[in-house]
């Protein structure tokens, strides 16, 4: 399986884009993360609906994957592999990477926040009323001492549970009124 995936760099992803070459770009992030920025001509196709979102790629053509820094886009790689992928290329460094190269990036309207900042945003609140709340009583650092288990476990095994949860609510969804274009159906 490892000879099918590769690394390579967002120059040559550039280089074979600008030669209309037969590859296909998947960005594997979420939608409110791909809305924010993207590569010009990724398909959307989260990970978490990789396996329900395959029909209509070419398993003998270059795939060439893209996350934000190019875990989830591995972790894509390797599932596609075990379903008869053939040539899977890994963006060296992801969106970032590509960023850094000084190749350009299509901005979104943005209005959604990113998934990280989102999980960020919720674990902070839920640990300050954890503490504000215990004033009233101490059972309520339970709260915070939970989300910060969590955490550390997120951290450990490289998963996100509360990201998981978070990419389901409606407001990080495709919006029904945005067909076709670089989004792939879920």
């Amino acid at each position: 399986m490892a000879d099918q995936i590769r690394k390579c760099t967002a120059q040559e992803l550039h280089e074979a884009l600008a030669a209309g070459s037969e590859c296909q770009l998947v960005d594997v992030r979420e939608f409110s993360e791909y809305e924010t920025e993207r590569v010009a001509g990724a398909s959307l196709v989260p990970l978490s609906t990789l396996d329900k979102s395959l029909a209509g790629f070419h398993p003998e053509r270059p795939v060439y994957l893209i996350c934000r820094t190019g875990r989830r886009a591995a972790q894509a790689a390797e599932q596609l592999a075990k379903r008869g992928f053939v040539d899977l290329r890994l963006i060296d460094g992801g969106l970032q990477g590509w960023e850094a190269a000084g190749l350009p990036i299509e901005r979104g309207e943005g209005r959604v926040w990113s998934l990280e900042r989102q999980v960020r945003f919720v674990a902070g609140t839920l640990v300050l009323s954890g503490v504000l709340l215990s004033l009233l009583s101490p059972w309520f650092l339970l709260i915070s001492g939970f989300v910060g288990a969590g955490l550390a476990f997120s951290a450990i095994t490289d998963t996100c549970g509360m990201g998981m949860m978070l990419a389901r609510m409606p407001w990080n969804q495709k919006r029904q009124a945005q067909s076709g274009g670089a989004y792939a159906s879920s």
